[in-house]
């Protein structure tokens, strides 16, 4: 119940950087890709976030932070946009990341607007829930939920915005009950 109402919660307070990410997004110069990154729970989100994104028309892949922090950044091309998620906003990889590729586009989703990743983005979007799902508030539960639907509506209004159709989504799903 804590993680329905943390979406309900959300769709009610949707505010302008939700409309600025879809724009910058949507707006990316072409041929460059949208790069998601996460550490632990956050990272499956990312993962996630940009597998829906690359079969729905959006160019972009994910890119685990230990890695790219140890020469993995080479894949990342200067026209590219980098879109990080924890939900502390203080994880040291994203940080560090975010300082590295500080000529890129950076947005940040995270559960504190005042996170120094936060304040290093270019936009940001507010995870911000009242307590975990988890008895103990502790393990990633409402958060991680509330960052899925978060990601998965951007995804789905960039989809509306490009004109993505049921036959340019079969020709990205040619296998399977889907294509």
């Amino acid at each position: 119940m804590d993680e329905a109402n943390a979406i309900i919660d959300k769709a009610n307070q949707i505010d302008e950087s939700f409309e600025l990410v879809i724009n910058l997004i949507f707006n990316k110069p072409q041929n460059s890709r949208l790069v998601t990154t996460g550490v632990g729970k956050s990272g499956f989100i990312a993962k996630k976030f940009a597998a829906t994104l690359s079969s729905t028309g959006t160019p972009s892949f994910y890119l685990n932070p230990l890695d790219a922090l140890h020469g993995d950044l080479g894949v990342v091309h200067k026209n590219d946009i980098i879109f990080g998620i924890s939900q502390s906003g203080q994880s040291d990889e994203l940080c560090k990341i975010f300082d590295v590729l500080s000529l890129n586009k950076k947005i940040s989703l995270t559960g504190n607007k005042e996170s120094k990743l936060s304040l290093i983005s270019d936009l940001h979007i507010l995870n911000k829930i009242k307590k975990e799902a988890c008895y103990l508030n502790l393990a990633p539960t409402t958060s991680t939920t509330l960052a899925l639907a978060i990601c998965d509506s951007i995804s789905i209004c960039l989809m509306k915005l490009r004109g993505f159709d049921k036959e340019k989504f079969s020709s990205t799903h040619p296998l399977g009950s889907l294509g």
